[in-house]
């Protein structure tokens, strides 16, 4: 085995450690593999994350919805995550909580920014003046400055793999990355996502199943989420209603319930689709007020059908099959349980999510 990227007998003898990264929840889906495992391999480690607001901004508007992410009650309840700075969507922020790393006096930093890597080799830099710091190195192509930020590294590695005509999956990568950082060895068996629901949660799902009259429901209960953060993994509306009508028209989906996602802008857009339509057993849903509502809701369901986002990774992480509907470009961020997932691709490279027409999702059940 080849000794780690960061000193064995510097881990050793360190009491914290702090990770730097920029995350969406579907990263998240897969590194909390690699943190627990972290943490079961070195327990005397506090393990502190610092989640980096990529939208950063002066726009004072843009505050309340920054300061809402959904991601951060995944990690306030991940008992091997002792500290989340989580308070730097603002430039005024930003440096307090830098200021605030600084006291903390962290003997190791460890950056898996894979964007703009320079930028974040000189904050880790920054908050730890005299510690370790190691992060990702990229081809330096133009300007001094990058140059100058990598140096600030003790040690650096690649975030691509090496061996790139294996097409490795996501979660993969992230555990080659933690294997030359630390030697933790993470087994294809421990990549599965996970997720612990608090029994809150799954008693308000049940509850909302029951208030739409589907919890004593003779036919299967369905989960359709269209909408991603960028359009080029969207699905249609009007596809969703076509989808639950061709469904519907199958002696094995003709007693099924419907629920369908929808992000907090599309909300009225998908009512005023449900109403046009006029379609029976069909919900709309929202995990407005915490994360653990959409695991907790999925959970309660038979078959997943999403688009490329964070919810077909959670299906893996609760159980249940899933219908994931995917551009050709990723490849590597399909769900990672193949026994319990099926991928639909766009035909075309250029194409995207739209081009996915119902009857590929029909085929695929069949």
């Amino acid at each position: 085995m080849n000794p780690p990227l960061i000193p064995a007998d510097l881990l050793a003898k360190s009491d914290k450690i702090l990770f730097i990264a920029h995350l969406a929840l579907g990263d998240y889906t897969y590194l909390q593999n690699c943190f627990a495992a972290f943490a079961r391999a070195y327990p005397h480690l506090k393990l502190h994350l610092w989640v980096d607001e990529v939208r950063r901004t002066a726009d004072a508007a843009q505050w309340p919805h920054l300061k809402k992410n959904v991601l951060y009650d995944w990690l306030a309840a991940c008992d091997f995550i002792d500290r989340v700075y989580d308070q730097n969507y603002s430039p005024a922020l930003f440096q307090a909580s830098i200021q605030d790393a600084r006291r903390e006096q962290y003997p190791i930093v460890v950056s898996l920014a894979t964007l703009r890597p320079h930028f974040y080799a000189h904050l880790a830099r920054e908050i730890s003046p005299d510690g370790f710091v190691t992060g990702f190195k990229k081809p330096l192509g133009f300007g001094l400055h990058r140059y100058f930020s990598y140096r600030k590294l003790d040690a650096s590695m690649d975030p691509d793999p090496a061996d790139r005509s294996a097409a490795p999956h996501i979660s993969d990568v992230y555990a080659g990355w933690f294997r030359q950082l630390a030697n933790v060895d993470i087994p294809p068996s421990g990549r599965i996502p996970f997720v612990h629901i608090p029994e809150r949660y799954i008693d308000g799902a049940r509850a909302k199943l029951a208030e739409w009259g589907f919890a004593g429901r003779q036919g299967k209960l369905v989960f359709i989420n269209p909408f991603a953060k960028t359009r080029k993994r969207c699905w249609p509306v009007e596809r969703v209603a076509e989808l639950i009508t061709t469904m519907r028209a199958q002696p094995e989906w003709r007693d099924a319930c419907f629920i369908v996602n929808a992000v907090p802008q599309e909300i009225n857009n998908v009512k005023a689709m449900l109403a046009e339509r006029q379609l029976d057993r069909t919900e709309l849903f929202s995990a407005n007020e915490n994360f653990f509502q959409l695991p907790a809701m999925l959970a309660q369901c038979d078959l997943i059908v999403s688009v490329e986002t964070a919810v077909m990774h959670l299906a893996n992480a609760v159980g249940v099959p899933v219908v994931a509907l995917m551009r050709q470009k990723t490849p590597e961020w399909a769900p990672v349980d193949k026994a319990n997932s099926t991928v639909i691709t766009a035909d075309q490279r250029r194409d995207w999510v739209k081009a996915i027409p119902v009857q590929a999702v029909m085929h695929a059940l069949a």
